[in-house]
């Protein structure tokens, strides 16, 4: 049963996605994009568009027999993590689920997190002497997961899920964030961190205007960060901006998600799931209004121009002038931005539609 099992989730890993889908793949300059394309409960847009010199945002799509996995990894210090979760953190779901025979829930994300945490860690400790800076990479993780009629949302650092939902028979649809965001700009993230270290009166730190945990990193919650984590990597030779003065009695960031669980109702229309590189420069309802009042097709390319478009204005330049500005000079205007908008089908979801031969899409490594 198991051996059964394992395998139906190895094909559910085969990693170019569904044959008629093979060419709906573009790309514009930094910008890559799949306009449209089918998943289990309904169809999907995606792009991502690239500012650092690497590429350090990942994403995913899987959607087969086990329902939907969406993940939005939006790292940082470089791409070592963010590429590690991408590979790991849904095959150890599926390995979960298939070791306890049980459908997906709130533990079984959770300890899919921690499995993932824990094997980055390990990975860290084995590249100690050959590559120690990979203890001062992370990711924020933002997963939704669609199994029988229901959303579970799992969240560390501060991507963001946004449900649009139609508010009754108005035609109106309504942006409800359905993520928690874990950063220290946050003020009820800064308290929850000084209440679990009462003894640090540096736990949170304002530089030039930015509250940062011990003044280097704004998130809380993420996967990686180790030297953030464990004192053994808090030390030579990792680059002095991340050491600190003090001993580590326990760890400054946790591995933690919030979950929440969201039973899908009818007016439920579609769920965006992006990094903060949109939310910078988008808020909830500008994002569901651009969806709502636009064609499926292009959907989250049209939300990633809309961000590009307003990141220009603040620099009281035009898009055309931003568009012919190379990575790593890019970053100065914005951030690596992943985008993956959702449309739900609810009679597809009703009826428990499993998606043959199934999904898998994940962004390319690098643009």
């Amino acid at each position: 049963m198991l051996h059964a099992f394992m395998s139906l989730i190895a094909r559910c890993l085969h990693p170019f996605g569904r044959p008629d889908d093979a060419n709906a793949a573009g790309k514009d300059g930094l910008l890559w994009f799949r306009d449209i394309g089918k998943f289990a409960a309904g169809d999907f847009s995606m792009a991502v568009v690239q500012a650092n010199q690497v590429l350090e945002d990942q994403s995913q799509i899987h959607s087969g027999p086990f329902g939907t996995f969406v993940g939005v990894y939006d790292g940082h210090g470089g791409p070592d993590c963010s590429r590690y979760v991408c590979d790991n953190l849904f095959r150890n779901l599926q390995a979960i689920l298939a070791e306890s025979q049980t459908v997906v829930n709130p533990e079984t994300i959770e300890q899919a997190f921690r499995r993932t945490e824990e094997g980055f860690t390990a990975l860290v400790s084995e590249l100690w002497s050959s590559r120690p800076q990979i203890a001062t990479t992370g990711t924020c993780c933002l997963v939704g997961v669609i199994c029988r009629q229901t959303l579970f949302v799992a969240s560390l650092g501060d991507s963001r899920a946004v449900l649009g939902k139609k508010v009754g028979n108005t035609g109106g649809m309504a942006a409800i964030q359905l993520s928690t965001e874990h950063n220290a700009n946050v003020e009820a993230i800064r308290q929850e961190l000084k209440e679990s270290h009462p003894d640090d009166p540096q736990i949170v730190v304002l530089k030039h205007g930015v509250w940062r945990v011990k003044g280097i990193i704004q998130v809380s919650r993420s996967i990686g960060d180790v030297y953030m984590k464990h004192a053994q990597f808090n030390r030579e030779p990792i680059n002095a901006k991340f050491r600190l003065p003090e001993p580590m009695n326990m760890p400054f960031l946790s591995a933690n998600p919030t979950i929440i669980a969201h039973p899908l109702q009818p007016n439920d229309s579609f769920l965006i799931f992006a990094s903060d590189g949109l939310w910078e420069h988008l808020s909830n309802d500008q994002a569901v209004d651009i969806v709502h009042s636009s064609p499926r097709a292009g959907s989250a390319k049209r939300l990633v121009k809309a961000a590009l478009h307003e990141a220009a204005r603040k620099r009281e330049m035009r898009y055309s002038d931003l568009y012919k500005i190379d990575k790593k000079v890019r970053r100065h205007f914005h951030d690596d931005i992943t985008v993956i908008v959702l449309f739900l089908n609810h009679d597809l979801i009703s009826r428990g539609a499993v998606l043959n031969p199934p999904l898998t899409i994940r962004s390319a490594l690098d643009h």
